[in-house]
């Protein structure tokens, strides 16, 4: 069991390997491109919930600790749309 998790996931600033992930995440999803953005978002939802949920099973965080995390992402969704 490892440790919680906080709204950042445990990462420290300026983890190299989370700008790994995203680059690597980038290029998949470049792959990606014939399929509808709504058919993309309803997919990556499906994977992440499932993520979230074993994050959640294996103790690595709280229930309160995910709905911080979905509620940033929720935030970074909608402001988005701001400007």
């Amino acid at each position: 069991m490892g440790a919680p998790m906080n709204t950042n996931l445990g990462l420290a600033s300026g983890d190299e390997s989370l700008e790994e992930c995203v680059d690597d995440l980038d290029e998949a999803i470049g792959r990606l491109i014939r399929y509808d953005e709504a058919v993309l978002a309803f997919g990556l939802r499906v994977h992440l919930a499932s993520l979230l949920h074993a994050l959640l099973r294996h103790g690595r965080c709280t229930a309160q600790e995910l709905k911080e995390f979905v509620a940033g992402l929720e935030a970074d969704a909608l402001g988005a749309n701001r400007g």
